[in-house]
């Protein structure tokens, strides 16, 4: 309680009190009772309620949110051309009284749920599309009165500006808008140039009737139950559509997976059959090498070949024949010598 509706209190407390020590009074009179001591009693309680009731109309206590538009007899127009600012201020009394105006944000939300609007109801704007779809469009506007213009909005609004502006001109805008894109850019990649279009249209309209937009938040885009049932439509052939590239992607990688088995082991052979081949040359140039060799050594010593010959006889060979043209048998173990036959 301020103190400017205190003193009403007060006023309207010494007012009570006036009536019953009047009518006290006039009991007492009617029955011929002594009131010569009243008197002055009813006289001070009249001044006090009097004096109270003039301070009550006189005092205006504006909070700091608020701004006071005072309607005044002496003022041309009927209204001061400031408004009056927060704190505790004085009209004249019965001859100007005070209107005060919220400057607070206020949110104003259209919604097709019931009970979550302003309104109850399906309170959510109908918008046709540039390519003839309908949309159904849920939203809230966050505005306040301009504090430096309260005097205009009350000669031009008074109390009727939401009604009379925020709503109209929040409808009116977010249709303008709707009608210049496709219904499929509305829910892909036009949403926010469409959101920044109406917030800029409708900031230019409610200054123009003296109160400030403070945001705009879209907040549902609703489709007609045919179309939704499009899209669904739409949606699941695309779905069914990626499944099935899924599905060839995932066989293609497969056939290029065999593809690469493949090629590796027919690499794998030809370097398995590239390192026989290698090591067999490296194997018959070794045998050439010690060809060469043996053959070099029989060369600076012809018995050589006699004593490896003997060396891989059985230990119990005594005699063996050899070829008539043969003139001498081979030396025997014990060193013996015999003579072929003729």
């Amino acid at each position: 309680m301020n103190i400017a509706e205190f003193v009403g209190l007060l006023a309207g407390a010494a007012w009570l009190a006036f009536v019953l020590v009047l009518v006290f009074v006039g009991l007492r009179a009617s029955r011929n009772q002594p009131t010569k001591g009243l008197t002055p009693l009813l006289v001070g309680v009249f001044v006090a309620a009097a004096a109270l009731s003039v301070a009550s109309a006189g005092i205006v206590y504006v909070a700091p949110e608020e701004r006071g538009v005072v309607l005044s007899a002496f003022s041309d127009g009927g209204v001061r051309k400031e408004a009056i600012q927060p704190g505790l201020r004085w009209v004249l009394p019965f001859a100007e009284t005070v209107r005060l105006y919220s400057i607070s944000r206020a949110t104003y939300t259209m919604s097709s749920t019931s009970n979550e609007g302003t309104i109850s109801g399906d309170d959510s704007i109908q918008a046709r599309t540039k390519d003839g779809q309908i949309v159904f469009i849920d939203a809230s506007v966050i505005y306040q009165v301009n504090p430096a213009e309260v005097i205009p909005l009350h000669i031009t609004w008074q109390g009727r500006y939401e009604d009379g502006v925020v709503r109209p001109q929040a409808r009116g805008s977010i249709r303008d808008a709707v009608s210049q894109f496709g219904v499929e850019e509305l829910v892909s990649s036009k949403r926010v140039e469409m959101e920044a279009l109406i917030t800029s249209t409708l900031e230019s309209s409610l200054a123009a009737n003296n109160l400030m937009l403070v945001d705009f938040v879209l907040r549902n885009i609703r489709f007609s139950d045919e179309y939704a049932l499009a899209v669904e439509q739409k949606q699941i052939a695309e779905q069914q559509a990626q499944q099935a590239k899924f599905v060839v992607e995932s066989k293609k990688q497969e056939a290029e997976q065999a593809r690469q088995v493949a090629q590796g082991q027919a690499d794998a052979a030809v370097i398995a059959a590239q390192g026989a081949a290698q090591a067999r040359l490296i194997e018959a140039d070794a045998e050439a090498k010690a060809l060469n060799l043996i053959a070099a050594a029989l060369a600076n010593n012809p018995n050589l070949l006699t004593y490896q010959y003997i060396s891989k006889l059985a230990p119990n060979i005594q005699v063996m024949l050899v070829p008539n043209d043969m003139p001498y048998l081979l030396p025997l173990p014990n060193g013996q010598t015999s003579a072929l036959p003729q």
